[in-house]
């Protein structure tokens, strides 16, 4: 599903503008939500493995 969802936002992004010069406000907002489920679902996929990456390095 969520494959499904980046896709379809590519592909409005890269499908040539009819009469439009630049990106609306709406095309901007959905591109910062879907850049932010991918940076919040990457902490929460690496975040506990990271943490126990970090906590097993010793500096002594």
């Amino acid at each position: 599903m969520f494959s499904h969802a980046l896709a379809y936002v590519l592909s409005v992004l890269a499908a040539p503008k009819r009469d439009e010069e630049g990106a609306t406000a709406v095309e901007y907002a959905l591109v910062v939500g879907l850049v932010s489920l991918v940076v919040v679902a990457a902490v929460a996929l690496f975040g506990p493995k990271i943490e126990t990456f970090v906590n097993g390095v010793s500096f002594s």
